[in-house]
């Protein structure tokens, strides 16, 4: 046996011990009351964490390269008129375009199976280093002008990102854990919407200069080599499926991981809402260049004006998400946000043509006309939006995909990704060749994002109930959220909670980062308006047993299923409001549940909607309270009580006793 000073002086006994220590006290005493409450680390914070700092500058150099090289291609090829096989210049930038989409479908589905194999830190150096090779290429090609050289660098920049992305997501959880995921997207959506804005410009501006050609080579490779050195620090992380079988035929793995995808019916769901992003996004990026020379008349510099606003709106709408997660994936945010895109772009429509001016206008000039603030507000907004409707859905997809089939999934996502940039390009191509104007098309691009919303979220009411109860945690009141690690990851439990108002289940479903199936009053269950929402949302409603027996048997089996199948079912053990604030006794149900199905069994103590206009509090104490919006509450949420030491006398004084804690 190990000596004390061994253990001192070793890390890994020094962790053993304590899990042991840890087991032990679990299994012979109820657990504490709540755990320490932890401060979530600042974006900062993680930024600068080594493994994630090293993993965040190889992907930012990648998608910052990636647009360097192509753009500086398209622009070359417009300037210098290049043309192969006789086909016009305007024919191959398209192919450029063609080109590097192709090999997300030929390679995604064996990207993802190699990413779940084999340890990804090493994948993504042997990535790097083709990366290295590829721009090697594609120098030739710039200082030769060699335009088959550079079609040929442009596919296999294609093939690098498609290998890249499913590590890219795939990677995340294993090196920032659950509580930083949130941050963690957000982190890696700003770098890579920024990168995308520093690569068009760069690549367009310094082609274009006295030996830009030999500049843009030697730039795309040395940042080639630059991102392979960082990945070098990338920490050592294991596989997550050593023993899957890659098949290397492109076809039958490509359903394959689409099958694997649609498993788990939100990650299915929420890869549909992306790639639906990226169709919203792909068109309206290639409408901004007619939109800007056409419709408004300006110069192709306020082209450039309109991108780099996009691309800062959604690295901003990306770091604000987290800012208003926090450690939560809030779901509540992806409705939100495809009504703002909604909204804003159908405003651009309403912007209409303004009168042509006489010459193309400089970006000064622009900026002076009576409807650009509104134009440039519109796009920021769209892309803030963006920001809030993509980081929470690559979260979930990253939570709720199995860990040995994640990156698969991944891949999945990039091939629907792909599948609907294209779709778009087809679409606009339609509406150009019909003579349908560009602010005609900002409506029916709207009125698409609108109809494809509704139908995600009719298939997926989390969203739309995650979304009314992100308005009242998180705009009407300004909640405190203590314990929070305290609800298990996965498997089945029951929360129990005190019942102060109306709108409990509201703040508690804003503040569990886990989807939660409420036992509920039956006649609040339908009350009219919200009963659809609450039948969606799988409330569980009952009733009491001189009332309507039936019912009431019907719940307790219904809640038995739901926890069999490791879900977490919220009940409020008093059985009714409170009348006068005090809490009421505990009834007996708890038992009964856990009886049947035993399962840990989370206390959470809920304070400060008393006296609000949810409460039963006397109308005219209401008034005195005198209560505006963003009031304060706090919930706090208590260790797992398990099964065997559940009672409703316990569990009473358990939410007592937190209801007594002091910050």
């Amino acid at each position: 046996m190990a000596s004390l000073a061994a253990v001192r002086g070793d890390p890994l006994l020094r962790t053993a011990l304590k899990k042991l220590l840890m087991r032990k006290r679990n299994a012979t005493t109820i657990a504490p009351i709540m755990s320490t409450p932890s401060v979530p680390p600042s974006q900062t914070k993680l930024l600068f964490r080594r493994g994630f700092f090293a993993f965040f500058l190889t992907q930012l150099l990648s998608a910052l390269n990636d647009n360097f090289l192509k753009n500086a291609v398209v622009i070359w090829i417009s300037a210098t008129r290049a043309q192969l096989f006789g086909l016009q210049p305007e024919v191959m930038i398209s192919l450029c375009s063609g080109v590097f989409i192709l090999p997300f479908f030929l390679f995604s589905a064996t990207a993802g199976q190699l990413a779940d194999r084999h340890e990804k830190p090493t994948l993504i150096r042997l990535i790097k280093l083709a990366e290295i090779g590829i721009m090697a290429v594609a120098a030739l090609g710039l200082v030769r002008g060699d335009l088959t050289l550079l079609l040929v660098s442009v596919f296999f920049l294609g093939v690098h990102s498609a290998f890249l992305g499913p590590l890219k997501y795939g990677i995340l959880p294993q090196l920032v854990g659950t509580d930083d995921l949130v941050a963690g997207n957000a982190l890696v959506e700003m770098g890579t919407f920024l990168a995308i804005l520093a690569g068009t410009i760069g690549g367009g501006v310094l082609v274009l200069m006295e030996q830009g050609t030999t500049t843009v080579a030697a730039l795309a490779i040395s940042l080639a080599i630059i991102g392979y050195f960082t990945s070098r620090r990338l920490p050592v992380l294991p596989p997550v499926a050593p023993e899957l079988d890659v098949q290397w035929n492109p076809f039958t793995p490509t359903l394959q991981i689409i099958r694997i995808a649609q498993k788990t019916r939100s990650v299915w769901l929420s890869l549909l809402g992306i790639s639906w992003f990226w169709f919203f996004g792909a068109a309206f990026l290639t409408i901004l260049p007619g939109y800007a020379q056409t419709t408004l008349g300006a110069h192709a510099h306020v082209v450039t004006l309109f991108l780099s606003v996009f691309c800062v709106g959604i690295a901003l709408g990306s770091l604000f998400t987290e800012k208003v997660s926090g450690k939560n994936l809030e779901l509540g945010l992806v409705p939100l946000g495809s009504i703002g895109m909604t909204i804003f772009t159908f405003d651009l429509f309403l912007v209409g043509a303004p009168s042509a001016p006489e010459h193309a206008l400089s970006v000064l000039e622009f900026l002076d006309a009576p409807h650009a603030p509104r134009i440039l507000i519109d796009m920021f907004a769209i892309a803030i939006f963006g920001g809030f409707f993509t980081v929470p859905l690559y979260t979930l997809i990253q939570q709720r995909a199995e860990p040995s089939e994640r990156s698969r999934v991944i891949a999945a996502n990039n091939v629907l990704n792909a599948l609907l940039m294209v779709a778009a390009s087809v679409l606009l191509a339609v509406l150009f060749g019909q003579n349908v104007s560009v602010p005609h098309i900002f409506l029916i691009v709207a009125g698409l994002n609108a109809a494809v919303a509704i139908y995600i979220y009719s298939l997926m009411p989390e969203f739309l109930l995650r979304f009314i109860a992100f308005v009242l945690a998180r705009l009407m009141y300004r909640v405190e959220l203590r314990g929070h690690d305290n609800v298990p990851e996965t498997g089945g439990v029951v929360l129990v909670c005190n019942h102060v108002s109306f709108v409990d289940f509201m703040i508690v479903a804003g503040m569990i980062r886990r989807p939660t199936r409420f036992v509920m009053d039956y006649r609040i269950a339908a009350t009219p308006g919200v009963s659809l929402v609450f039948k969606h949302a799988k409330t569980i409603p009952i009733a009491p047993e001189r009332e309507d027996k039936a019912l009431m048997e019907r719940a307790f089996t219904r809640i038995a299923e739901e926890l069999r199948a490791g879900e977490v079912v919220c009940i409020f053990p008093e059985g009714k409001l409170t009348r006068d604030g005090a809490m009421e006794r505990f009834r007996s149900g708890i038992e009964r549940i856990i009886k049947e199905s035993p399962v840990p069994v989370v206390p959470m103590a809920l304070e400060g909607l008393w006296g609000s206009m949810f409460s039963r509090m006397p109308a005219p104490e209401k008034k005195q309270q005198k209560r505006g919006l963003r009031y304060p509450l706090r919930l706090t949420i208590g260790a797992p009580i398990p099964p065997e030491a559940v009672t409703a006398a316990a569990l009473e004084e358990r939410v007592r006793t937190l209801l007594t804690v002091q910050p």
